[in-house]
């Protein structure tokens, strides 16, 4: 039996619960010159609506989803939508909220990412999908312009791992991108001024080691975190366009490895150098005094339940403290095959389909998260009594 779902989402919040469910979507080329399409891949654009039936019997009742630029505007400036309308229509049928990702590591075969055009298309394609949004759903659109602008400029711009697959080029990358999400952040709101944008992205903690000048080079590479919102924002490069009001909500992805030692290895939960999540939120509102969403979260196999116990006792703990975190968002919801070598990994709430399209549900993670809806709930009513 499935608990009703429990709306304990932050005081203003767009989403209706404190839990989202986020569909991997990425569509990037890997070095071997393979497209990825991980909405294929995992059944999810073959049974939107059965995932997102699912969501909602779990108590998440919004989700982060991805439109596929390169199947969408396969050809300059035409935009076939025959891909994007299942998920849209199944996203109403079902009650979903979704924050729509624009540009989730790919673009079109035809585009030059480095040129001005890959800028110009990308605005277009973002207005033409905000107005699509708009008139299956009715509500105002959504939208994450482009994911994670500070990893895809690392994997795609200074190692060669996901296309571009360039190598020295990451703060050239990273430039481009922002330029391409305020252009389409503005196209967007010339067509639905009443439009929501999400700018997701890590959230680290570099140590240093032993080494001499090691700690120098840790706070150094912990600064680059904020250099792509820094300068959507305008605090960077503000000849890239970039202003406060470009920020809208500001997202963190957060995993388990995501603090580490400077030229070593993970410095896992528990250990005394590691860095309380309470605090890189606290950090991070204090910067750009924005709303938070934690936009991707997640553990695999067995670590499941115990990462996402832990990460919700920080955001109490940063909520108690008067940061606004609006929800978390379980990334991904569904098993999928990994980037590089097809390993199916068992990261989520739902696994990948059977042949009839039906889906297994991770028992220990459900009971976390019907645990964690209760206690959000609890939290929520003790702030409206204290209030």
């Amino acid at each position: 039996m499935t608990c009703p779902p429990t709306r304990a989402a932050a005081p203003g919040s767009p989403f209706g619960s404190v839990f989202l469910g986020g569909f991997e979507c990425s569509t990037h080329r890997r070095a071997d010159g393979r497209r990825l399409d991980l909405l294929a891949a995992t059944g999810h654009d073959r049974h939107a609506l059965a995932d997102y039936r699912a969501l909602a019997r779990h108590g998440l009742l919004a989700a982060r989803d991805g439109l596929r630029w390169h199947r969408i505007e396969a050809e300059p400036g035409r935009y076939d939508w025959s891909s994007a309308l299942p998920l849209l229509e199944a996203a109403r049928e079902a009650g979903m909220r979704v924050i729509w990702d624009l540009c989730h590591y790919g673009w079109p075969d035809d585009l030059d990412i480095w040129s001005e055009a890959f800028v110009s298309r990308f605005a277009a394609f973002a207005a033409a999908a905000a107005r699509q949004v708009r008139a299956v759903s009715g509500a105002p659109p959504f939208l994450c312009p482009v994911n994670e602008i500070s990893y895809w400029a690392w994997a795609g711009g200074e190692v060669g791992r996901i296309g571009p697959c360039a190598t020295g080029c990451g703060a050239a990358l990273k430039r481009q991108l922002v330029r391409a999400s305020l252009a389409a952040t503005r196209a967007v709101r010339e067509v639905e001024p009443e439009a929501r944008f999400l700018h997701a992205e890590p959230a680290i903690h570099v140590v240093g080691g032993p080494e001499a000048g090691s700690a120098a080079a840790a706070a150094a590479y912990w600064e680059v975190q904020y250099e792509a919102l820094d300068m959507a924002s305008g605090r960077l490069a503000p000849d890239l366009g970039g202003g406060p009001d470009a920020l809208d909500v500001v997202g963190l992805n957060f995993y388990p490895d995501n603090q580490w030692v400077h030229g070593g290895g993970t410095v896992p939960l528990g250990h005394h150098a590691y860095r309380p999540f309470r605090a890189l939120l606290a950090e991070a509102h204090a910067r750009y005094g924005r709303p938070l969403l934690v936009a991707e979260t997640g553990a695999e196999g067995s670590a499941r339940p115990a990462w996402l116990h832990y990460v919700c006792g920080e955001v109490r703990a940063a909520r108690a403290a008067g940061v606004p975190v609006l929800g978390i968002c379980l990334y991904p919801i569904l098993d999928y095959p990994g980037w590089e070598n097809e390993r199916p990994c068992a990261v989520g709430l739902l696994s990948a389909p059977d042949e009839a399209g039906a889906r297994r549900t991770d028992g220990p993670l459900a009971r976390e998260i019907r645990e964690q809806r209760a206690r959000f709930a609890g939290s929520a009513q003790e702030e409206t009594d204290a209030a």
